[in-house]
């Protein structure tokens, strides 16, 4: 069952509010997601239906049932976040009246942002990130990378610490995500150096529980089997600028939309960057699409002078 498109009418999107669809990534997840939302809405079913369709297997189930440490692999963790965004906006998205200026994910969630902005096929996105999942599980063995969240330094402050905490293995910054938070990732010893040094400098370090160091060099494997999946996929020009994570721009052609998504398995996510462009683009709300608020209350506490809210709660106020 192939549901109709998730963009916007083209005719529309210049003229539309000057507001930015977010689109979550990993770490957003957790059973029971979209429960709610598939009891009352028949397109949120629908669309997750789809989803179990391309790709033969219960992916509503386990959204819904888990087990949780099944939902929190990479390769099943991916398609099930962005299919419930997906589903949100298709079911709570026509009745807010919200016609979006400009859209935005954190890495998966970039995916998710291309299939809202016409760019990309459902189907064809939720294989992909399928895909994407699985070759950045395979791409490192189990305990050697790791990720940590750095908080209360400034983005040169925690790159200098990790180029000196390096030595012979690797990590550096893989999310500047504002508000004082930067996400490191390499070997785990690397990082571990980088938590201490942080920790030495004034800043707190919080040790992530993920299962692979994205967004580092370590995940260049990767990019060779995403490149050639992307390949075989067409991907049209957005509807509604795309503003993606590698260059904190607003990318519109389809090719160069190709290379970035490749290139973002191993650059860092410039997600304070993409916040700051679109208030400088005249941005003045933001509304988060998915399972949780965590986009929305970055933007909070970076105080750009934009409203921020989920679609749920824009939804219920309109109500």
């Amino acid at each position: 069952m192939t549901l109709p498109s998730t963009a916007p009418p083209a005719s529309t999107t210049p003229a539309g509010d000057p507001t930015a669809l977010l689109f979550p990534g990993q770490g957003s997840q957790r059973v029971g997601m979209g429960e709610h939302l598939m009891a009352a809405h028949a397109i949120a079913r629908a669309t997750m239906e789809e989803a179990d369709e391309a790709l033969g297997f219960p992916l509503t189930r386990l959204c819904l049932e888990g087990p949780e440490a099944e939902l929190t692999r990479t390769e099943l963790c991916q398609p099930a976040i962005l299919a419930v965004s997906v589903a949100t906006w298709r079911a709570l998205g026509p009745a807010t009246g919200i016609e979006p200026r400009w859209v935005a994910g954190h890495s998966l969630g970039e995916y998710t942002a291309l299939v809202v902005a016409g760019a990309l096929a459902f189907r064809d996105a939720v294989r992909l990130v399928r895909l994407r999942g699985r070759l950045m599980q395979s791409a490192v063995p189990d305990g050697v990378g790791t990720m940590a969240a750095v908080v209360g330094l400034d983005d040169a402050r925690v790159a200098e610490l990790c180029a000196a905490a390096a030595e012979d293995e690797i990590v550096s910054p893989a999310n500047f995500n504002g508000a004082g938070q930067v996400v490191v990732a390499g070997h785990r010893g690397a990082v571990a150096r980088v938590m201490a040094a942080a920790k030495a400098a004034g800043g707190r370090a919080i040790a992530l529980a993920v299962s692979a160091p994205f967004h580092c060099e370590l995940m260049a494997p990767v990019a060779a089997g995403l490149a050639r999946a992307l390949a075989e996929i067409e991907l049209r020009a957005p509807a509604v600028p795309v503003v993606t994570n590698v260059d904190a721009a607003v990318s519109g052609d389809p090719a160069r939309i190709r290379e970035l998504l490749v290139a973002q398995v191993t650059a860092p996510v410039r997600w304070a960057e993409s916040m700051q462009l679109l208030r400088s683009l005249g941005c003045r709300r933001v509304v988060e699409v998915g399972p949780g608020q965590v986009l929305a209350k970055i933007v909070q506490r970076m105080r750009l002078g934009m409203a921020s809210a989920t679609l749920e709660e824009v939804a219920e106020a309109r109500a």
